[in-house]
C-alpha cells in the first residue's frame, strides 16, 4: 500500500508539473491535475492540501533533478569545466524531457516576489533561476580553482557574468518552443565561442562541446520515461525519458499525514504515505536558492 501511495504521489507531481508548465500556476486547476494523473480529487487532497503544496513538491523535484545531475558528474570524476558544459546540455535536454524543471522556472517567474511576480501572489518556494545560477557559478568556481580557467580578479567577474548570462539564455530559448535538436546545436555553438575566452590558448580542444553520446542516443530513441517518475501508461501526460545523467531522486518527503488508510475517496487511492513534513528537504532547497541569489547579485553588480 505504501508503494502504491508513493506512485500516486509521483504521478500527481508529474501531472502538476505538466500543467504548471503548460498553463501557468494561476490557470492550472487541481481538477485538471487530478484528471491528468488518473486519480480523484480526494486522492490529490490526501497528498497535497493545496495547489501551493503541489507547486512546492514540483520545485523540490526540479531541484533534486538538477542537484543529482551535477552530483553524478562530479562523482564520476568529470573535470569541473566539462561538468559545466555537460550540465548546460543536461538543462537543454531536461527542459524537453521532464516538465518539473520547466515548471520550476515558470513558477518562479509567475509566483516569485516583485518584480518577478505580481504583488499579492504567494512567493515561490525556491527561486529556481537562483538555483540554476548557483549550480553554474559553483562549477565555474571549481574550474577556476582547479586551474582550468585563465581569468582572475576583475577578469573573473566578467567571465562569470558572461557564462551565467549565457547559461540562463538556454531556458529562454527553450521557452520559445525551439525543438531540442536545434537547442542542442545552439548550446554546442555557445561553448565553441566561450571556451577560447575562458581557457589558455590551445586548451579549448581538450573539452567536448557537444552533448554526451548517451544523451543523443536517448533523444534519437525517443523511448518512454524512466519508470516511476511519471504517470502510468494511459493515465495522463505522454511518457517522457529522464536524461541518463539524472538518477531518480529519493522519494519526495511526506506531507505529514502519517501512515495507514486515509483520505477515503471510494477508489482506494487515498492511502497514507510519509511521516514527515519535508522540512529538511525544504531547508536544503532554500539554502541552495539563497546561495544562487548571492551569485546572481554578484553577476548584476559586475555589469
Amino acid at each position: 500500500m505504501q508503494e502504491r501511495s508513493e506512485r500516486t504521489r509521483r504521478r500527481l507531481v508529474y501531472a502538476g508539473a505538466e500543467m504548471f508548465h503548460r498553463n501557468g500556476y494561476a490557470n492550472a486547476t487541481l481538477g485538471e491535475i487530478a484528471s491528468a494523473a488518473g486519480v480523484t480529487k480526494g486522492a490529490l487532497y490526501f497528498h497535497f492540501a493545496s495547489k501551493d503544496e503541489l507547486a512546492e513538491a514540483v520545485q523540490q523535484r526540479g531541484c533534486a533533478l538538477l542537484h543529482d545531475s551535477v552530483r553524478a558528474l562530479r562523482e564520476a570524476g568529470t573535470p569541473p569545466l566539462q561538468a559545466l558544459i555537460d550540465t548546460t546540455h543536461w538543462l537543454a535536454w531536461t527542459l524537453h524531457a521532464d516538465p518539473a524543471v520547466a515548471a520550476s522556472f515558470r513558477i518562479t517567474k509567475e509566483c516569485g516576489p516583485p518584480p518577478r511576480g505580481p504583488a499579492g501572489t504567494r512567493p515561490a518556494v525556491v527561486d529556481f533561476h537562483a538555483a540554476w545560477i548557483s549550480a553554474v557559478s559553483t562549477l565555474l568556481r571549481l574550474a577556476r580553482d582547479a586551474g582550468e580557467l585563465r581569468a582572475q580578479g576583475r577578469a573573473w567577474d566578467s567571465a562569470q557574468a558572461l557564462v551565467v548570462a549565457a547559461a540562463c539564455g538556454i531556458e529562454v530559448m527553450s521557452g520559445t518552443g525551439m525543438p531540442y535538436g536545434e537547442l542542442q546545436r545552439k548550446v554546442t555553438a555557445l561553448w565553441a565561442l566561450l571556451l577560447p575566452a575562458l581557457v589558455a590558448e590551445g586548451r579549448a580542444r581538450e573539452y567536448r562541446t557537444q552533448a554526451a553520446a548517451a544523451m543523443d542516443a536517448e533523444h534519437t530513441a525517443g523511448t518512454g520515461h524512466t519508470a516511476g517518475t511519471g504517470p502510468a501508461a494511459g493515465t495522463g501526460p505522454g511518457d517522457r525519458t529522464a536524461p541518463p545523467q539524472c538518477p531518480e531522486p529519493a522519494p519526495l518527503p511526506g506531507n505529514g499525514n502519517g501512515n495507514g488508510d486515509g483520505g477515503g475517496n471510494g477508489s482506494g487511492d487515498g492511502e497514507g504515505d510519509g511521516d514527515g513534513d519535508g522540512s529538511a528537504a525544504r531547508d536544503a532547497v532554500r539554502d541552495g536558492a539563497g546561495e544562487g541569489a548571492r551569485d546572481a547579485e554578484t553577476v548584476r553588480s559586475s555589469r
